[in-house]
């Protein structure tokens, strides 16, 4: 198992970069599924799916449908929990993965951000979680194996989101000591979560939209021993969430901090996706690029910031926000782009369309020598 950082480490960022390896080729880990993908990486920019969630309320879906007919007597409200799609509307999922798939997608993200026992708490369905990952898992491959051929192979990723709840911060302004979290749940939960993503055949693990690093080392924890466990070995791909333009994810690490206390978990990429637009996010963008030197990078921002008057809820169109991904290429920061909230399979394949004439970020570019 790789080494791990407790708690006490998740702020110390100088110690982290003590503790992790100072350099690896992702390329070199020998991985058991998607193996082709960081081959892929180094010869093109790879480009992933956008917004599952965005995608779904386009479907103006009612309670009723939530439900369907199994959890017809439900005791609470199940509007709104897009994982439950998977047991209850599979043939909409399904055409969401595929519509991403003909927009250009290379990778599609399983439709499991908020499939955790603990985030699945809110709607009394925990002990189904793991049920739906397999379920969700099992859609998306079905999918990627419809448009994958061999000269263009597609990957699903088992999505892991933050879950609801952070093990840095107190719930409550008037105890700073408090949590309603402990490492070790969310350590059980991420466990279950990646065992049924595996079961339903996931190629890779992305543990997206960190706004607590704490949360995203259990789950990194949770992935090592599950494939320790298993004997399967899978690329993860890590993507923080810079909240605001403080330049830090909620708990209060800098990129370069929230990177270094991550590394120890070998990623295929880090990246940064959510929160905010790629316009407020090229600085940090550009900052993880030259921190980062070990590993790829990958992005997939908002579609501007939130306006509630858009139909998807964001205001920018797919010409915006490939404009600026195409800056972004053009720069030399990125292996892997996409969309996150506000992103539609118009905007991916917008993205894919620009970023195609650009040469992947190199590990042995002149850019990033060993003085970065």
């Amino acid at each position: 198992m790789a080494p791990y950082l407790d708690a006490a480490d998740s702020y110390n960022a100088g110690m982290n970069a003590v503790l992790s390896p100072t350099h690896w080729a992702p390329a070199a880990i020998q991985y058991t599924r998607g193996q082709a993908l960081p081959a892929l990486m180094a010869q093109r920019i790879v480009i992933i799916d956008g917004a599952m969630g965005t995608m779904i309320q386009r479907l103006k879906l009612g309670e009723a449908h939530f439900r369907g007919e199994r959890f017809a007597a439900h005791s609470k409200d199940l509007k709104g929990n897009n994982d439950l799609l998977v047991l209850t509307r599979p043939e909409d999922v399904q055409r969401i993965h595929e519509d991403y798939l003909a927009a250009g997608a290379d990778i599609i993200e399983t439709n499991t951000f908020g499939a955790t026992s603990i985030a699945q708490e809110d709607y009394a369905l925990a002990e189904i979680a793991r049920e739906m990952n397999v379920a969700a898992a099992q859609l998306a491959r079905s999918a990627a194996d419809r448009f994958s051929t061999p000269e263009h192979p597609r990957f699903v990723a088992g999505a892991l989101g933050p879950t609801p709840r952070t093990a840095s911060i107190s719930p409550d302004v008037n105890d700073p000591g408090a949590r309603n979290v402990t490492f070790e749940q969310l350590r059980l939960a991420y466990r279950e979560q990646a065992q049924g993503l595996l079961e339903g055949g996931c190629d890779l693990f992305l543990v997206e939209t960190i706004f607590d690093t704490l949360n995203a080392k259990a789950a990194l924890f949770a992935l090592d021993e599950l494939m320790e466990d298993t004997g399967e070995r899978l690329p993860v791909i890590i993507s923080g969430t810079v909240t605001d333009a403080s330049g830090r994810i909620l708990s209060g690490q800098t990129v370069g901090a929230f990177w270094h206390s991550v590394r120890h978990a070998r990623p295929l990429a880090v990246g940064l996706n959510c929160a905010l637009g790629a316009a407020l996010m090229r600085p940090y963008v550009e900052e993880l690029s030259k921190v980062a030197a070990d590993t790829y990078i990958s992005c997939y921002p908002n579609a501007g910031l939130p306006n509630p008057m858009s139909e998807t809820g964001f205001d920018e169109t797919p010409e915006v926000t490939s404009t600026l991904l195409e800056d972004f290429a053009r720069s030399g920061f990125l292996n892997i782009a996409g969309g996150c909230c506000g992103t539609t399979p118009d905007h991916i394949a917008a993205i894919a369309r620009k970023v195609s004439a650009y040469r992947p970020r190199s590990r042995k570019d002149p850019l990033f020598t060993a003085l970065t």
